[in-house]
Order: structure tokens, then C-alpha cells, then sequence
């Protein structure tokens, strides 16, 4: 299953009127995810980051991107710090 059917799926959409829209604010949520978090994510290997970019496109969606950052900080900062310790030499860790 595509990236694109998986989160069609999430919001329930099962007309393809919408994957050229939908597709869009995959790529713009994982731009906007990227870099709040200062790295490009593997959204295919990462659970916490494939989780809140289904989200983030779920609220771009339904036109409430604007809440997205307040309700999901603490989730967003997991990621941070988990992507942050990720990036450390296997020394410092």
C-alpha cells in the first residue's frame, strides 16, 4: 500500500478526486516536519514520525493545521529528542 492510499485510508477519503491535494499536503507536512526537527525522516522506518505526519495531514485537511504544533508539542518533542540522540556518535551515546 502507497504512502498516498495508507493516509487516504487514515482520513477515510475513497475517491480519488482528492490525490493530487492530498498528495500535496503529504509533502508539505513532511516539510514542515523536517524541519521543525532539523533532519529529513524516514516516515517508512520511524512509527513516531509516520504517526504524526498522518496527523498533521489529517488537521491540514479538515483546515486546522493552525492547532496542529499545540496539540501534538509533546509528541513533536519526543521526536526531537529521539531524532537528536539518533544523530550522536555511537561514542557519545
Amino acid at each position: 500500500m502507497t504512502e498516498l492510499e495508507e493516509i487516504k485510508e487514515y482520513l477515510k477519503v475513497t475517491w480519488e478526486d482528492e490525490n493530487e491535494l492530498i498528495q500535496g499536503m503529504i509533502d508539505r507536512s513532511k516539510d514542515w516536519i523536517n524541519e521543525l526537527m532539523g533532519v529529513e525522516l524516514d516516515y517508512t522506518l520511524d512509527n513516531q514520525a509516520k504517526s504524526l505526519l498522518f496527523d498533521r495531514v489529517r488537521y491540514v485537511y479538515n483546515n486546522a493545521s493552525e492547532y496542529f504544533e499545540e496539540n501534538y508539542q509533546r509528541e513533536l518533542l519526543r521526536l526531537q529528542l529521539k531524532t537528536g540522540v539518533d544523530l550522536l556518535p555511537e561514542d557519545d551515546v
